[in-house]
């Protein structure tokens, strides 16, 4: 293992004004996503969206890494050039999903463990190969009546671990991803119960298998009110719990919180991460690891339709350049009524 690269690698993921595209939705993902603007998911439609992402010109100005999925890693833009060498050429990391899913947990109804630790090893000296400089894992934890259990949050803070050490083995920076999920009716103060439960098992398993801190990136959900809930809490409330969990348990050592947006939409998801910048005196760099809310627009303006492309690309930037702002606090709501 290579602690400086993997210090270099991590830090650049969270380098100031800069935030991560996460462009690795399975193919059932993409498939729903595409069937809301009626274009057939295929290789080459997947292809195609997925190249319009990462040549918007100036994109990386806003974004320090892609999280491919498998079958994207391995694809090529229409010029041959395979996608992380296109990245690579613009100075964005590319990175990779190795999980296998949230599955059912035995023992534990309702709950779920992420699988894909067997092979883990092999597979990761292929991504490695293939231009992957940092991976991704996400574990996932519901909110309900008696859930989660003591049990759910041991086996993922596990697996997480487990998955953080084999990729540092392999020179790849872990993204440690465990998101509490904004479903359900419960009240912010029940999810900040749950995150710091979370987080307190996530750090104590990353510390017992020996993970480099300084050589990862946490990707958490923010301390938000189930979607379902009746009481919504404001845009401040949220920034203020979010932060208040993480000094609780994120040791100063981890170089950057990369934040998933995990259903918000994509006003909500900039709004929060630049009020929690403006708190400032934080020891992490806060940033984003957004889906959804970077790319529902340039979907919406895509279409499937080539001559669509520029439009799209024009969409996408402009969500990541306000998430960039967000990254200093520069981010105000008035701003998505302009141009």
């Amino acid at each position: 293992m290579n602690s400086q690269e993997l210090d270099q690698n991590a830090a650049a993921m969270v380098a100031p004004g800069k935030g991560i595209l996460a462009a690795d939705e399975s193919t059932g993902t993409i498939k729903k996503r595409f069937d809301k603007i009626k274009v057939e998911s295929t290789f080459e439609s997947r292809r195609a969206y997925r190249e319009l992402l990462f040549t918007a010109p100036g994109a990386e100005k806003y974004i320090s890494g892609v999280i491919l999925y498998d079958e994207t890693l391995r694809q090529k833009a229409a010029d041959g050039r395979p996608f992380p060498a296109l990245l690579a050429a613009l100075g964005i990391l590319p990175g990779i999903k190795v999980d296998a899913g949230a599955k059912p947990m035995a023992g534990c109804p309702g709950e779920t463990v992420t699988e894909g630790l067997d092979g883990l090893r092999e597979r990761l000296a292929e991504y490695h190969a293939l231009g992957a400089r940092f991976a991704k894992w996400r574990a996932v934890i519901d909110i309900g009546a008696g859930i989660p259990t003591g049990a759910c949050l041991e086996a993922n803070a596990h697996a997480l671990a487990r998955y953080a050490a084999l990729c540092q083995e392999a020179a790849i920076v872990p993204i440690v991803e465990p998101e509490v999920l904004m479903d359900g009716d419960h009240t912010l103060e029940r999810c900040e119960e749950v995150t710091d439960a979370t987080l307190a098992a996530v750090f104590g398993a990353l510390f017992r298998q020996r993970v480099r801190l300084e050589g990862m990136v946490l990707k958490p959900n923010m301390v938000i009110a189930g979607k379902k809930c009746p009481v919504q809490a404001g845009p401040g409330q949220v920034a203020a719990a979010t932060v208040r969990c993480l000094r609780r348990h994120v040791p100063a050592a981890v170089p950057g919180i990369a934040f998933l947006s995990g259903g918000q939409s994509e006003a909500e998801a900039t709004l929060h991460l630049s009020l929690m910048n403006r708190m400032g005196g934080l020891p992490w760099q806060l940033s984003f690891s957004y889906g959804r809310a970077l790319q529902q627009s340039a979907l919406d303006a895509w279409r499937g339709e080539a001559a669509n492309v520029p439009a799209a690309q024009r969409s996408f930037l402009r969500r990541a350049r306000l998430n960039g702002l967000a990254r200093s606090g520069g981010y105000e709501a008035a701003m998505e009524q302009a141009a």
